[in-house]
């Protein structure tokens, strides 16, 4: 097949894909269950993050902690914001 054929068989599959929410970017967070364990949220990101169910409480029992710690350092100017 050349490569000509080749490049026109992929846009119409390419916009099927996108339609199914293939290149979604809803500003919504997933969680899923990995294989081994571990819960993954994407939508923060890239990447997703994920982290063991004993890794997801520590964090989450450290929330107050985190929070101030984010804005001693935003007031300091060190995190790299968000434009709007």
């Amino acid at each position: 097949m050349s490569s000509f054929k080749r490049a026109t068989k992929f846009p119409p599959r390419l916009a099927e894909l996108e339609k199914q929410g293939g290149g979604r970017r809803t500003g919504q967070l997933d969680f899923r269950v990995g294989e081994k364990g571990g819960v993954s949220v994407y939508g923060l990101g890239r990447f997703p993050v994920t982290l063991y169910y004993e890794q997801w409480t520590r964090l989450l029992d450290a929330t107050t902690q985190l929070r101030a710690f984010l804005e001693e350092n935003k007031s300091a100017g060190k995190l790299k914001l968000k434009e709007k």
